[in-house]
Parts: C-alpha cells; sequence; structure tokens
C-alpha cells in the first residue's frame, strides 16, 4: 500500500471521532449539572413495637428482620428497647446489632433518648445532658447519624415560658458541640409537649444556630392548628428526618394522616433523606407499618 493511500485511510478513521467527540464531551457536560433525583430512604421507629418489646416478644433484631423483610432500608433504634438499658449496652451488644444490620442490608440511621430539659432542677438538666452525651457516643459507635431529643413538659411554678426556652437553648446547644465532636447530629422531635407551634420550634433551631442541632419533624406532633400540614410546610426546610404516622390532629382532633398531602410536601421541598414510620394505633403493628409503607410510597411515586 503506498504512503498517499495509508494516509487517505488514516485520516478517514480519524474523521468520525472528530465529528463525535463534541457531542460526546457536550452530552458529558450535560450529565454532570443534571440535578440529581430525589432520593428517599425509608424507616421504621422502634416504638411502634412498644408493647412487642415490654411483653419480650420481640426484640431490636426481630425488628430489623421485620425491616428488611418489607424493603425499608434501615431502623430507628430507641435507648430503651437495648436489652441493657437503662445501663449503657456494651461492646457486644452495639457490634451485634451492627453485623446484623449489615447482614441485612439495614442502616442504623437513628437513636433516641428521652430528656427532661424543661426542668427547674439545674442537677437534673445536668443528668440528662450527660446522658445525652453518652448516648452521643453510642450513636457514633454504633454508626447512627442522628440522635433524637425532646423538649420535656410542664412548665415549672414560678417560671415563664420564656425563661425555660432559656434553658432548653443553652442545653441545646452543648449538646450539639458534643454531638460534632461525635459525628452526630442532635435532633429535637416536635413531640407536643412544650413546643406546640411550628413558629416556636423554628424560634428554638435558628437560636441554637448549630450545624450540629437539627429536627425530626413528627407530622402527628403539631396538634394545635386546623391545619397541621400548613405547619409542616413551615418546618419542612428545617428538617433532618422524617416521622409520619397513622394520625394527624386538627385543633387536638384526631384524623387519618392524608398520605397524598404528606408524600407531595416532602416531594415539594427536594428533601433527600430518611422517612420513618411509626404506628401509634391498637393492633398488628407490622401489618399498619406495611400498610403505611405501601400507601406512602404508592403516592410519593405518583409522576
Amino acid at each position: 500500500m503506498n504512503t498517499n493511500r495509508r494516509d487517505v485511510l488514516r485520516k478517514l478513521a480519524i474523521a468520525p471521532a472528530l465529528f463525535v467527540a463534541p457531542t460526546i464531551l457536550t452530552e458529558a457536560t450535560q450529565d454532570s449539572v443534571t440535578p440529581i433525583a430525589q432520593r428517599i430512604q425509608y424507616s421504621v421507629n422502634a416504638y411502634s413495637f412498644n408493647d412487642e418489646f415490654r411483653s419480650g416478644k420481640m426484640n431490636l433484631f426481630d425488628m430489623m428482620e421485620f425491616a428488611a423483610d418489607i424493603g425499608l432500608n434501615a431502623v430507628d433504634l430507641t435507648a430503651y428497647y437495648f436489652s441493657s438499658y437503662p445501663r449503657l449496652p456494651k461492646k457486644p451488644e452495639i457490634f451485634a446489632l451492627k453485623k446484623r444490620a449489615l447482614e441485612l442490608g439495614l442502616n442504623i440511621s437513628w437513636t433516641g433518648v428521652r430528656n427532661n430539659f424543661v426542668n427547674a432542677n439545674v442537677e437534673s438538666r445536668k443528668a440528662d445532658r450527660e446522658m445525652i452525651k453518652n448516648w452521643l457516643d453510642i450513636s457514633s459507635r454504633i454508626g447512627s447519624s442522628i440522635l433524637r431529643i425532646f423538649t420535656g413538659r410542664n412548665i415549672p411554678d414560678g417560671f415563664s415560658k420564656a425563661q425555660v426556652k432559656e434553658w432548653l437553648i443553652e442545653e441545646y446547644k452543648i449538646c450539639a458541640n458534643y454531638g460534632k465532636q461525635r459525628g452526630v447530629i442532635v435532633a429535637l422531635q416536635n413531640h407536643n409537649e412544650f413546643l406546640f407551634t411550628a413558629d416556636e420550634v423554628i424560634e428554638i433551631l435558628k437560636k441554637v444556630d448549630s450545624k450540629w442541632f437539627g429536627l425530626i419533624l413528627d407530622i402527628s406532633g403539631l396538634r394545635t392548628t386546623n391545619d397541621p400540614y400548613a405547619e409542616a410546610e413551615k418546618l419542612a426546610p428545617f428538617a433532618n428526618y422524617w416521622f409520619i404516622k397513622e394520625h394527624v390532629y386538627h385543633n387536638q382532633i384526631k384524623k387519618r394522616t392524608d398520605m397524598l398531602k404528606m408524600a407531595s410536601l416532602i416531594k415539594r421541598h427536594n428533601f433527600r433523606g430518611y422517612v420513618s414510620f411509626e404506628s401509634l394505633s391498637d393492633g398488628d403493628p407490622k401489618e399498619i407499618i406495611k400498610d403505611m409503607v405501601y400507601d406512602f410510597k404508592r403516592e410519593f411515586n405518583k409522576g
């Protein structure tokens, strides 16, 4: 083959690449800036099985099996259902739960404690603060990225709500700073105990002002308004985690949760993270949770 013929063939071979390459580069560039699709992970909260845990019919390992069987991504492991409670769990229990979660393809996304910072006794508040710190250590060890805490309830005699809010802010700042050191977000669950409206919750979040202090948005905890979905809309931009229960409250009147409204609200705010289901009703909690998950996913996955 002469030199001219080889040059012609070589140029013809290169030519398609010269024309195609810009298209490929353009597509790659477009892909790199395409918004990521909304990604939701699903979990179940341990309190759904409170009676089963208390009676010994179930334990946390059984709950994890159930979560995996119905296709959930994670579990919320509440402190008072650990076998060692009220003592802190030792490494063997923690590592056994982590190992089983791995085997089942689950995340341990959440741990939770009960505290009372609406307490005039400084030493009692300090004891609860230390308990939260201890559980932040446990959360970090078990691989949970968020620890649920409460406010407490019932304003002590002789104190104003404004004074109690200052106690909360002070304690939450200390806990959030410790959470930062452990890589675990401290998150307030609006639990219809002391902060009853979205505006009150937002006030506390803003005054604590820490990336390591967040919100577990409990749709059932907004009970003093005629429209809990509108209240949840206010809180949605602050949510690190969502709790969906089978009922909401309209001015303290219990009504069935509208899963279409819930799914639309979460989609509208482009939430990417965990949505957890919790049942407080009588009946078989496994069947109730399965129905809730199915109903929510059906609405969420609609075009």
